[in-house]
């Protein structure tokens, strides 16, 4: 049986998914999985799990890096000390999460939209830099592949410095 507090959770949950119209699924009346349409990362799902005492917000940023694990991970640390209600974590393997955990107290549908907001804002923000600290090579060989076999580079532009600096970083 939820208590009071769940209740209102939810509730505030829902009202504030229905207010931004955001597509959303509701597996089980504690959680819901969320879809933040974005710029640079084109989808960004986000769980928020109502617990006993506090709201679980969570969302997958990107799998482990390539390379240069080291500036990968500083990188997103020192974002953390900026972020509202939330930290960039990873899990044993090296895949990164944007997460957080809140008191089911503060739960408004206010505060609903201002964390999926910031989940939206962090994630896509810190998509591009992520990828060129952690996945350069890949990056590089994706873009001379596609211009072989002439396919789309659209969804790649934003590297276009990355393979006309090369790999060693000079231009």
């Amino acid at each position: 049986m939820p208590t009071q507090e769940q209740v209102d959770a939810a509730s505030a949950i829902e009202t504030a998914l229905k207010e931004a119209e955001l597509e959303y699924e509701r597996p089980r009346p504690d959680a819901f999985l969320v879809t933040l349409p974005g710029e640079r990362k084109l989808k960004t799902l986000v769980w928020l799990n109502i617990g006993e005492h506090s709201l679980l917000l969570k969302s997958f940023f990107c799998r482990r890096p390539d390379e240069n694990e080291g500036e990968f991970y500083r990188y997103l640390m020192r974002r953390s000390a900026d972020m509202y209600g939330m930290a960039f974590t990873a899990d044993e393997v090296g895949d990164v999460y944007i997460t957080g955990r809140l008191p089911l107290t503060g739960i408004t549908p206010r505060e609903v939209d201002r964390l999926l907001g910031c989940v939206l804002s962090y994630s896509d923000d810190n998509f591009n830099p992520a990828l060129e600290r952690g996945f350069a090579t890949a990056i590089r060989k994706e873009w001379a592949w596609r211009t072989k076999r002439g396919v789309s580079r659209r969804n790649l532009k934003a590297f276009r410095h990355l393979v006309e600096q090369g790999p060693d970083g000079e231009g």
